[in-house]
């Protein structure tokens, strides 16, 4: 009683105190390393998505860079002559890259891609790095890895952003030129998607020399390349219990340490097998391992400030790597399957003809056109030195998504083709790579659930991470004055959102902003992007009084992330259309794209509100999607003015809400029509300039003695032999041949009748051999166990009498 008596009084006298004490329990909590994690990266557009006021022009700035002449020659020679000589099934049979593969890495620095020249790399920009992980991608999912690992989230890119001058010197021109491999290693038994709790821990000691250090006791696991680098990146744990850095500090936090695999104490595993492809990746053990304290990237000042580098190291990289090579699957994908199902004949006409293809087909053509536009378009903002973290984020759940879409889509039209593995399949490694991509640097579950909308609801909302950072003011009264300040805004802003959101969606968003200067059939589509923030930031403020439980709300989160996402991609899709030149014949995969993004997009939102667990929330959900509210309160207005003997007002506001039910429509975006489908379709399995486009960037081998050289032979071929193959039918439904004939004599007598000509029936049976050429699948010797071989032979049983 008096403990309560007590609170009640120091509430009186200092109610300021009492009232920031009180928001703060409502606040989400947040970690030493969410903070971390929040304060990494940089906010851009996703940041005006999350605003309900998107400034369009800040998109825009961007210009769609193209490579420089030194860039497009290193992909024209020395990716093009990796990607002929590595071979996925030789690969698969030993067990790793050929060693001229390993040759060409090496010597022409495909280790040190973005590492400045005067180290000794190519110095290369974010999106020519991209460029060759996905054209190495698209022939080899190990090569791709190999290459795409050291340049990625790892030594080279830490060194390079945080190392000190002597780790630049030592370090960089070592991993350029390949004498160094490295390998990161975060990953461990205990420490999975959670990866800020690591066990592994270093001690600050001095050894027996007297020499200032770490002791180390590690182990980690699935660390890429580890069975055979030279050099770790170590991340663990660091504790200073005798203070000997002079922090006075115990537990610094996370550090990035760099540890030769020589070092006395380090245990190199195992390889693992994921998936059976043979990229080297295996688990790591370090048992005392003792490093000098230079050892720290960065030295002794970056100790404990590992997860932020990380942080703003993994915002770039990926950014990079996975979406190249999700990128990558999607384009190879299209462009083989387009032409396999032109090919590929079934009930006496390609198999593109039918609906049960056509729609898949237009599903992997629109997507690659989206998932390009995402990558080209982020990979715009790092190269103007942004850290895009929840970009990134959103590029690695969506694209690695859309490469399992793609990928399952490709395994299902070629069918047993796709199945049987051997030489002349070319999606089993495409295939057996999805799981890996969705599982690693974070994965998708996570992605997904956590971190879209878990991070961008606090770092890219204008107002959230302000709030947050007032309350963290220790004077109670400075605390008071800055958060009453934001929230003042907030409120202010969100009010404004809502009002846009309804009149939006009362108005078919027929008045909705559109920037100037894009193509005027694509402004319907800002005018709903612009509507669609409006109601994703009154959905998100309606979500923040979760507090801590926000967290919790899993699925909450996972659906506004949603929204959040499909925003993104349809928004770099119109830039993408803009930067290209809008050119007309790119129009059915813009609004494939579009059209699909913003109908998931309004799903989602629709879905959040409906499922929220704040039944005041799921109010804005009448606010958002309008018509029943409308309509109800125009129906009540009438009838009240009918019993008031108002008869005019009466009339007004029946025929008021016989139109409001008529033509407010809650739902304003709708899945591509079947028509839509049908024309995107054609881009992939019709030959020209759009499909070049779509796919442009892959390796594409032109010799017969490639599968899929000998692929797109056949299926230019298909296209010039088609109206022969109608000619010769209409002769055999006519009568003038017949059909109930070998397929030799058949040509023989279409041209002995003038069906076709002599030179036309060459062209028929090439065609007819490359058909056959293309749907061959491997088929290999029986091995006869040794058990069998040496099992007696069984006698026949003698046949029984009859009595």
């Amino acid at each position: 009683m008096v403990s309560k008596l007590g609170k009640i009084l120091q509430a009186v006298r200092n109610p300021r105190a009492t009232a920031v004490k009180a928001i703060k329990k409502q606040m989400p909590p947040i970690s030493a390393t969410e903070k971390e994690a929040l304060a990494s990266g940089t906010v851009g557009w996703d940041a005006e998505l999350m605003s309900g006021s998107p400034n369009w022009d800040k998109l825009f700035k961007y210009e769609k860079a193209e490579l420089t002449s030194e860039e497009q020659a290193f992909l024209d020679g020395p990716v093009e002559k990796l990607c002929k000589i590595v071979d996925n099934w030789e690969i698969q049979k030993t067990n790793d890259l050929p060693p001229e593969a390993w040759k060409i890495i090496k010597e022409e620095g495909f280790m040190g891609l973005e590492i400045p020249k005067e180290y000794g790399g190519k110095g290369f920009s974010s999106k020519a790095h991209s460029a060759v992980v996905m054209k190495l991608a698209s022939r080899s999912i190990t090569a791709a890895v190999t290459v795409m690992v050291p340049n990625s989230l790892g030594p080279a890119e830490l060194i390079g952003a945080y190392g000190t001058q002597a780790q630049k010197d030592y370090y960089l021109p070592r991993l350029a030129n390949g004498t160094e491999i490295p390998c990161f290693a975060l990953t461990g038994p205990d420490a999975g998607s959670d990866a800020g709790s690591i066990p592994d821990r270093g001690v600050v000691v001095k050894n027996e020399k007297g020499e200032l250090g770490i002791r180390m006791n590690w182990e980690k696991r699935y660390i890429t390349l580890g069975p055979i680098a030279s050099l770790i990146g170590m991340a663990f744990k660091l504790e200073d219990p005798d203070n000997l850095l002079g922090k006075g500090v115990k537990d610094l936090g996370i550090t990035v340490a760099l540890v030769p695999r020589n070092t006395p104490g380090v245990e190199i595993g195992d390889r693992h097998a994921p998936m059976d492809l043979p990229f080297h990746n295996g688990p790591n053990k370090g048992v005392d391992v003792f490093v000098p304290i230079d050892a720290i990237i960065g030295g002794p000042e970056k100790a404990g400030k590992g997860w932020a580098m990380l942080m703003e190291s993994l915002a770039v990289g990926r950014s990079l790597s996975l979406p190249a090579l999700s990128t990558a699957a999607a384009k190879l994908s299209s462009y083989a399957t387009g032409s396999y199902s032109r090919v590929r004949k079934q009930f006496g006409t390609s198999i593109s003809n039918f609906e049960g293809i056509e729609e898949p087909l237009a599903r992997m053509a629109g997507l690659t056109y989206l998932m390009n536009a995402a990558r080209e378009a982020t990979l715009q903002m790092v190269d103007a030195g942004e850290r895009p973290a929840i970009p990134s984020a959103i590029l690695k759940y969506h694209l690695t998504e859309g490469m399992r879409t793609i990928v399952n889509d490709a395994m299902d039209i070629h069918g047993g083709k796709a199945v049987s593995n051997g030489p002349k399949n070319i999606f089993s490694t495409l295939y057996k790579g999805i799981p890996i991509a969705i599982t690693v640097e974070g994965a998708n579950i996570m992605t997904r659930n956590l971190i879209i909308f878990g991070q961008g609801a606090v770092r890219a909302h204008p107002h959230t991470l302000k709030e947050l950072e007032a309350l963290e003011e220790p004077d109670p009264k400075k605390a008071f004055n800055k958060f009453f300040k934001v929230l003042a805004s907030h409120l202010g802003s969100g009010v404004v959102n809502a009002v846009k959101a309804m009149a939006h969606g009362a108005t078919g968003s027929r008045f909705a902003r559109a920037p100037k200067g894009v193509d005027k059939s694509t402004k319907k589509y800002y005018k709903q992007i612009n509507r669609l923030s409006a109601a994703f930031n009154l959905a998100t403020n309606a979500s923040l009084p979760l507090g801590a439980n926000l967290k919790k709300k899993e699925r909450v989160s996972a659906r506004m992330g949603d929204v959040y996402s499909h925003l993104y991609l349809a928004s770099t899709a119109l830039w993408y259309y803009e930067k290209n030149g809008a050119p007309k014949d790119e129009k059915v995969l813009l609004d494939w794209a579009v059209q699909s993004s913003l109908a998931k997009a309004e799903k989602a939102l629709e879905d959040a509100l409906e499922n929220h667990p704040l039944k005041a929330t799921r109010l804005a959900k009448h606010i958002v999607f309008p018509r029943k509210l409308l309509t109800g309160v125009l129906a009540v207005a009438t009838t009240v003015a009918a019993f008031t003997l108002a008869p005019v007002v009466a009339v007004v506001g029946a025929v008021a809400t016989l139109g409001a039910a008529m033509f407010i429509r809650d739902k304003q975006n709708h899945v591509p029509s079947d028509g839509l489908d049908r024309k995107v379709a054609d881009t992939i399995r019709i030959p020209g300039e759009t499909r070049d486009n779509l796919t442009r960037g892959v390796f594409k081998p032109t010799e017969e003695s490639e599968p899929l050289g000998k692929l797109e032979m056949a299926f230019k071929l298909s296209v010039e032999v088609e109206p022969l193959e109608k000619k010769i039918y209409l002769a055999t439904k006519a009568g003038t041949i017949s059909k109930e004939q070998p397929r030799a004599a058949l040509l023989e007598a279409a041209v002995t009748a003038n069906v076709i000509t002599a030179d036309e029936a060459v062209k028929v049976k090439e065609m007819d051999r490359l058909r056959r050429a293309v749907i061959d699948v491997d088929a290999f010797p029986q091995a006869q166990p040794a058990a069998a071989n040496d099992a007696p032979k069984a006698t026949p049983a003698a046949p029984p009498k009859v009595a």
